[in-house]
């Protein structure tokens, strides 16, 4: 394929810093709930789910998903609601109590710094910030348009007595503000109890398989092919579905489709992932630590600085290298478009570099040792990406 070449103007735009995260504290329809009032909703990339024309995104380009956040002080809960595509949180600082079931009842879970959790989709869930500090929970949301969600009857209700409504085109209303009380045939309709009924249940121990936490987390620090290099170091876990980790034996805990894959990238001070690419949008959320992401190939790089809490959108087919500037250990998450799996593409010098190292890619892109692969494969994948890189 042909090089793509990421202008300046557009490599700018494609950086979300902590700092330009936008809140709407009237995103949804319990804005007003006593115990939820203080919630603030964050769309980075995409518009999520929310309900109000007032929502900042940062970035509208689709992605095959949406990533946003929910910011909430200490004791503030964001209420039970059902989500048609995949729904995956990132915990980052504080803690969480994760709540599902009709009722919010079925069971519970702790999510901590770090931890992510996939709940499955058309089943009630909510959350309440349990930490002592306000925190941050990011979330990812399968495809470009997630349909909005389904709130509890309960909430619904509830909202009309702060002058709230939503309707059937899924937009907000605030009668307080001057809005009109849509006609009753326009509001959106209320899960009925006989349908609430018939929603698949979890149990605590089916849920507890869609939670990776840190201490679940798997790494291997052979599972990029210039791994082996020396100031290149590197270690992957994956989280959820098929990323570009290259370690045959590597399997992600979480398993069913969502339309994106989760891992991990850990990097030591100095280390970095040198250049590479892969044919789908890519996401980098920085947990820890500070990088800095070069975009293109020689001659036209450029580079971002990438912040924890912070992230920049890699489009599809773009070089890219990512160093760990910090002064220790620093974890960046991957989220990438798509199932299926995300075999990276390296340049010529890299493919021989690991060669002559013992490491090489087979035929399927996993890394295997060079002393037994066929010349001519070895051959043949720096070949190519010599053509291409020229």
């Amino acid at each position: 394929m042909n090089d793509i070449v990421v202008s300046p103007e557009e490599a700018a735009a494609r950086v979300i810093s902590p700092a330009d995260y936008v809140s709407c504290p009237t995103a949804f329809i319990d804005c007003k709930k006593p115990g939820s009032h203080l919630k603030r909703n964050y769309s980075m990339i995409g518009p999520g789910v929310t309900t109000s024309t007032e929502q900042v995104v940062n970035i509208r380009e689709p992605h095959g998903f949406n990533i946003g956040a929910a910011g909430m002080p200490t004791g503030i809960t964001n209420n039970l609601h059902i989500h048609f595509t995949a729904e995956v949180f990132m915990v980052f600082g504080g803690s969480y109590i994760f709540r599902w079931g009709d009722n919010g009842q079925d069971g519970e879970l702790l999510g901590e710094d770090g931890d992510i959790i996939s709940v499955p989709t058309w089943i009630f869930r909510g959350f309440v910030n349990t930490g002592p500090n306000e925190a941050m929970v990011f979330t990812t949301l399968g495809g470009d348009d997630t349909g909005g969600i389904i709130w509890h009857p309960s909430i619904l209700a509830e909202a009309g007595q702060y002058g709230l409504y939503l309707t059937k085109d899924n937009i907000l209303v605030d009668t307080e503000k001057g809005g009109q009380r849509p006609p009753h045939d326009q509001l959106i309709e209320p899960i009925s109890q006989a349908e609430i009924a018939t929603l698949r249940r979890y149990a605590p121990a089916e849920m507890r398989k869609r939670a990776v936490k840190v201490s679940d987390r798997v790494w291997s620090n052979a599972a990029l092919l210039d791994a082996c290099l020396p100031g290149h170091a590197s270690e992957i876990a994956p989280v959820i579905g098929f990323g570009m980790s290259q370690d045959r034996n590597h399997e992600a805990p979480i398993t069913n489709p969502h339309g994106f894959s989760h891992e991990w990238l850990r990097l030591a001070p100095g280390q970095s992932v040198s250049r590479h690419r892969i044919h789908a949008k890519q996401v980098l959320l920085a947990h820890t630590g500070h990088f800095t992401v070069t975009l293109n190939a020689p001659g036209d790089e450029i580079d971002l600085q990438l912040e924890a809490w912070g992230m920049v959108s890699v489009p599809a087919g773009a070089w890219r290298s990512i160093r760990n500037d910090s002064d220790g250990v620093a974890e960046v998450l991957l989220i990438t478009n798509g199932d299926a799996r995300k075999i990276p593409e390296w340049p010529a010098e890299t493919v021989d570099a690991a060669r002559a190292a013992g490491w090489a890619a087979d035929a399927s892109g996993m890394i295997a040792p060079a002393h037994l692969l066929p010349n001519y494969l070895i051959g043949r994948q720096s070949l190519e990406m010599a053509k291409e890189t020229a």
